[in-house]
């Protein structure tokens, strides 16, 4: 029974140290980069749930409901992609 408590508590500071470099990550980030970076992975989830569906849809319809689905979180991805960037004009 030990070694379970034992196990748990490794495991506890194995997530605590991933969560405070974590933390000490976005602290480096500026307040607009860290809003981009929230907005660039909700996207992704949605588009994974999106492309999920696809792969079971099975009506017309319900398809290119979520074909304009994917197409447009590409295009929002996209437009933060070129955000993102620096300006390379001189």
């Amino acid at each position: 029974m030990a070694r379970g408590w034992e196990s748990k508590a490794v495991e506890s500071q194995i997530e605590s140290a991933r969560e405070g470099s974590r933390a000490v990550k976005n602290a480096a980030l500026s307040a607009e980069q860290a809003a981009m970076l929230r907005e660039r992975e909700s996207l992704e989830l949605s588009r994974t749930r999106v492309l999920q569906d696809m792969q079971t849809a099975t009506h017309a319809r319900y398809k290119e409901m979520l074909q304009r689905s994917l197409d447009f979180l590409d295009e929002k991805l996209a437009a933060l992609d070129q955000l993102s960037k620096p300006d390379l004009r001189g």
